[in-house]
């Protein structure tokens, strides 16, 4: 009597092993799907395509570290991601700011040009004046009323360059202070939380 009922608890045993190599099987299997579609990685996520109960994610020491490493290395791409978003955001600022910089520097010297061209032109006028004929003098005031007008186009664009260049830095500056946040917002979120999350359920 005794055999029979020793063979049947190893049977049962043995059976309860099976069944549970099985679930194992198909939470290892969920997981590795989970990871190449990138999916988020949650404990009841696991658990519905798995189909299996909470109660054996939890329990089952070997499912629970499976899932628990999971999720670890979920959250650690997602913090490399939004890292790299971070990162291509302030690049793309910061571009921005040096060719704003740029261009204002080009006015800059563009301006400085014009102005000691017109000012060329007055002394000559001034040399000149009186033994030109009165169309080469007309010619000159011409002449130096369209740079006055060139001068005044470059120094709206100057001033349009200048507002941008400050924008840019404001926008450059901003960025900063958000990826700043970000960062530390990063080092708060340990992967080891996903561990803790995961404790065994008490009894």
């Amino acid at each position: 009597m005794s055999g029979s009922t020793s063979t049947q608890t190893a049977h049962a045993i043995k059976a309860r092993r099976q069944h549970t190599e099985k679930l194992l099987a198909r939470v290892q299997d969920v997981l590795a799907a989970m990871r190449k579609e990138r999916a988020p990685m949650t404990v009841r996520t696991v658990e519905r395509r798995a189909g299996v109960s909470r109660a054996f994610l939890y329990q089952n020491a070997t499912a629970r570290q499976l899932v628990a490493e999971a999720v670890a290395q979920a959250e650690g791409r997602q913090d490399r991601s939004r890292q790299e978003a971070a990162e291509a955001v302030e690049a793309s600022w910061r571009e921005r700011a040096l060719n704003a910089e740029d261009a204002l520097r080009q006015a800059v010297a563009e301006i400085q040009a014009q102005r000691r061209h017109i000012g060329e032109l007055m002394g000559r006028i001034r040399d000149l004046e009186l033994d030109l004929p009165a169309d080469a003098v007309q010619r000159l005031t011409t002449e130096n009323t369209t740079l006055k007008q060139q001068l005044r186009t470059l120094t709206a664009e100057h001033h349009t360059l200048t507002n941008r260049l400050t924008a840019a830095r404001d926008n450059n500056r901003s960025q900063d202070r958000k990826i700043s946040e970000l960062q530390a917002l990063l080092l708060e979120q340990r992967p080891s939380a996903a561990v803790r999350r995961l404790r065994p359920v008490q009894e």
